[in-house]
């Protein structure tokens, strides 16, 4: 492909396939045409040959052959043309996240969102507007899964290695991307591979081998016996003993029949999906190892797992079809909910500890594929260096993707390198309110998250090591559960402790134990800063009480002032967000309360 940005190529792919679905619509609307004056020709032979009855069926013959030749010419012109119109969308919705109008992203990620997590919910990692929302191009709940997995938990180094290099290797291969999206868009993404794997390894409740065979054969008797009393001399004489004995097999095994088919909740539909992409990537030649070992996960077997999954696609089709009230009758006649137990049962013997690991495979390449997106999408970004050691976060021109590119001011933050008198392991920053503190904590942890995912990040360099993240920013009372915010804020300050504790940690507190007086704001601040330290955690923590700028004074070189500045411009408070060395000077409460009339004390 070639080197183009993505706007262009985005641009190039959309344009071209929306000239190939104009000329598909012609087509469609050409053969639709011509199938209907076949049957209005058909009809203008017939009626006057009917009326004088000179009417032969001959007379048919050649319109009948083409509005058949018509109807099987049709087909793939519709399917083709529906491929087109699903591709458009795709590109469309590449341009949009490019402009920064996301529209309704595939998933928000709402789901995976929980309050109790030490950071995503603070640095707005799921629900609307997240990163989870700006990254997801995943169709399948696996693939969703893994996504919203790793984006949850940091990686180890290698493991990080592993993702960035397998997301670019795929990053640009907008074909492949784009028939995935094509394969999945009609995918409803309710297939949970746990619930199938828990199906898979569950134990056999079916073992009688000779039962299937003699509920063929009943079956088969059943339907002859019917055939014979509705048609045949003999009557039904052997249809009532041969229902009798299909009752009672039925019956014996009704109850493991039901348990066997009630565990098995997937959607056909869904199984197709993985089975399409799994061929699809059958064909594909990688070079990653991880890319490697996944396609050798989903078509190592000599018999590929494609194929059987679309054989148990099959049997849950024709399971679902005896809830059909017109296809019931002949389903109990043949006994075949009892056949489809024992077939799923067999299947389940034979695949049933492998399909969980075949889901996985494939989730993580839907994951995989949406970091490859969100790298080709931005090419300025860059591959953090994940690695082993003490803990550190050395960035260079960092900033959040999630803001838009023309109003994003990009700062470096550098913790845990080595100083004169030791690693430099806290930044106190300070500022005045709407200043850029919050933002600098969400653009950190943000960093490390997209760093430990795999994916690559808004700056010029990024190295850290791997890193338990903890964030304080924004918590909300609780009425239901009687908690107030400054409740609510240490139980999230002790769980950030325990987390360093447990192993290296990157702590981002905003406003740190604003909803206390300022005597013991000072000292618990204190505590809790020098608690994180001693544990060996590295972090920023803002502030615009002053007066907790003395913390990091009181441990230099461990820590050190940072700030934002503020100035009026037209009686507006005006913000650079570039963050400085030192102290703040000076805040922006009472000017603000002046700009908006509101009184104020002169000292």
């Amino acid at each position: 492909m070639p080197n183009r940005a993505p706007q262009q190529e985005y641009a190039r792919r959309l344009q071209l396939r929306e000239a190939q679905l104009a000329g598909l619509d012609l087509w469609d609307r050409r053969l639709g045409n011509g199938r209907v004056t076949v049957f209005v020709l058909a009809v203008a032979i017939t009626w006057p040959t009917l009326v004088s009855q000179a009417w032969s069926p001959s007379w048919l013959a050649a319109p009948l052959a083409v509005f058949v030749a018509l109807v099987v010419a049709h087909a793939p012109i519709v399917a083709a043309r529906d491929r087109r119109r699903l591709g458009v969308g795709f590109y469309r919705r590449g341009l949009a996240r490019l402009a920064g109008q996301w529209g309704e992203p595939l998933d928000d990620g709402a789901a995976f969102r929980s309050d109790e997590h030490p950071y995503t919910g603070d640095l707005d990692i799921f629900g609307p507007g997240s990163l989870y929302a700006l990254l997801c191009t995943a169709r399948s709940l696996p693939g969703r899964a893994v996504l919203a997995d790793w984006l949850s938990g940091p990686a180890t180094p290698e493991e990080t290695g592993g993702r960035q290099e397998s997301v670019e290797e795929l990053c640009g291969r907008l074909d492949l991307q784009e028939e995935v999206a094509v394969l999945a868009a009609d995918l409803s993404p309710g297939i949970r591979a746990a619930a199938l794997d828990e199906w898979g390894r569950e134990p056999r409740r079916l073992t009688a081998p000779a039962v299937p065979g003699v509920a063929a054969l009943l079956g088969a008797a059943n339907l002859a016996a019917v055939g014979a009393w509705l048609f045949g001399p003999l009557g039904g004489r052997a249809l009532l003993p041969l229902l009798a004995v299909s009752m009672l097999l039925a019956l014996v095994f009704r109850s493991r029949v039901v348990e066997s088919l009630a565990g098995l909740t997937v959607s056909a539909g869904e199984l197709r999906f993985f089975s399409r992409l799994m061929t699809r990537l059958e064909r594909e030649s990688f070079a990653s190892p991880r890319l490697r070992d996944l396609q050798r996960r989903s078509s190592a077997a000599a018999e590929r797992p494609s194929a059987r999954l679309l054989q148990l696609a099959r049997l849950i089709e024709w399971n679902d079809s005896r809830g059909n009230l017109l296809f019931q009758p002949l389903a109990s006649l043949l006994l075949l909910g009892t056949q489809f137990a024992f077939a799923a049962e067999r299947w389940r013997a034979r695949n049933g500890r492998a399909v969980g690991d075949w889901l996985r495979a494939v989730g993580e390449f839907e994951a995989l594929s949406a970091l490859a997106t969100f790298s080709y999408e931005n090419p300025d970004y860059v591959f953090p260096e994940v690695v082993r050691g003490a803990p550190r976060f050395e960035s260079e021109a960092l900033t959040h993707p999630l803001l838009p590119r023309e109003t994003r001011v990009s700062n470096s933050v550098n913790l845990g390198g080595e100083g004169p008198g030791g690693p430099l392991r806290l930044l106190l920053v300070s500022g005045s309110n709407m200043s850029g503190k919050s933002t600098l904590l969400r653009t950190v942890g943000v960093a490390a998250v997209l760093a430990f995912a795999g994916a690559p990040v808004p700056a010029r360099r990024l190295r850290l090591s791997r890193l338990a993240v903890g964030a304080s920013i924004q918590l909300r009372d609780s009425l239901l559960e009687g908690v107030s915010r400054f409740y609510a804020e240490l139980q999230r300050l002790r769980r950030i402790r325990d987390l360093a504790v447990a192993g290296p940690t990157l702590f981002l507190l905003d406003e740190i134990l604003h909803g206390t007086n300022s005597h013991d704001r000072r000292l618990g601040a204190a505590g809790v800063i020098r608690g994180l330290l001693a544990a060996g955690a590295v972090g920023l923590v803002t502030t615009h009480d002053l007066a907790l700028a003395e913390i990091a004074d009181e441990l230099v070189p461990a820590a050190a002032n940072v700030h934002f500045e503020d100035h009026l411009e037209e009686g507006r408070m005006a913000f650079d967000y570039r963050l400085r060395a030192g102290t703040v000077e000076r805040g922006n409460a009472l000017a603000l309360m002046r700009s908006l009339g509101l009184p104020v004390e002169e000292e």
